[in-house]
């Protein structure tokens, strides 16, 4: 019986910083794990709560950096927010705090960018975010707009080290408005079951590899996934243990990952 088992394929959800880049440099054994995944034609999408960039412009980018992912495996917070918005009013408004990945995504959500009267206030990442935006951003949300934010993270790495990230801007506008935000991306598992859906695979022949307990696991566990921690990024073995939830596997790095 565990033959039979051992002979299904799986689909795989991967995260990428941590797991198979560290800022620039790609993770030992990260290509050779990718290659691995289409020579045994395992469905897969690399998944990033980052939505600055377009799949096609962070496949270019990883490209760059040798690690050869095409663009139709990338999958982003910001696509997972237009999955939102197409489900909840489908050719709405929305103002928009945030770079081309997602301002593309709206867009290809069927809606307008406004600042006049819009739905939603959506608000991902940018270096270049300005006191009027945040100030227009508040006015919006406590005249009635709902606010979405695409993902928690309160920190975001740079090559000259931490910056004030997704979380901690809507953290900014939640104490000006008094209003949440709802994120979209991990932890929330409607980015999980955004991705699948996207994939076209269902939760009990799918795994989630991440290096976060507190977003990459937490959102499998949500969602019913396999998970595999890799000690490759964030969650160190000796923090397994703060939480009551547990991956299904831990692994050094992908390397060690036979799909």
């Amino acid at each position: 019986m565990s033959n039979i088992a051992n002979k299904v394929v799986k689909n795989y959800l991967i995260d990428m910083d941590g797991v198979l880049v560290k800022g620039n440099t790609v993770i030992p054994g990260a290509n050779q794990f990718i290659e691995r995944l289409i020579e045994k034609k395992c469905k897969f999408l690399v998944l990033t709560n980052n939505p600055k960039f377009t799949p096609e412009d962070l496949s270019h980018l990883l490209k760059v950096h040798k690690l050869d992912i095409p663009y139709t495996n990338i999958f982003t917070s910001a696509m997972a927010v237009g999955t939102f918005l197409k489900m909840q009013k489908p050719n709405g408004t929305a103002y928009v705090l945030g770079e081309s990945g997602l301002t593309t995504a709206i867009h290809q959500a069927g809606y307008v960018i406004t600042e006049y009267n819009p739905d939603y206030v959506i608000l991902g990442e940018s270096s270049n975010f300005n006191f009027d935006q945040i100030t227009k951003a508040v006015r919006l949300i406590r005249n009635g707009a709902r606010f979405i934010a695409t993902n928690p993270d309160p920190l975001g790495p740079t090559e000259s080290g931490i910056v004030p990230a997704c979380g901690a801007m809507a953290a900014l506008i939640e104490k000006a408005t008094g209003r949440s935000p709802f994120y979209i991306g991990k932890p929330n598992p409607f980015m999980m079951r955004s991705a699948m859906n996207y994939l076209g695979v269902h939760s009990e022949n799918t795994v989630i590899i991440g290096d976060r307990m507190d977003t990459d696991i937490v959102a499998g566990v949500q969602t019913g996934v396999e998970t595999i921690l890799v000690l490759t990024g964030v969650t160190k073995i000796e923090d397994v243990e703060k939480y009551p939830y547990r991956p299904t596997k831990i692994v050094n790095s992908v390397e060690e990952i036979i799909p």
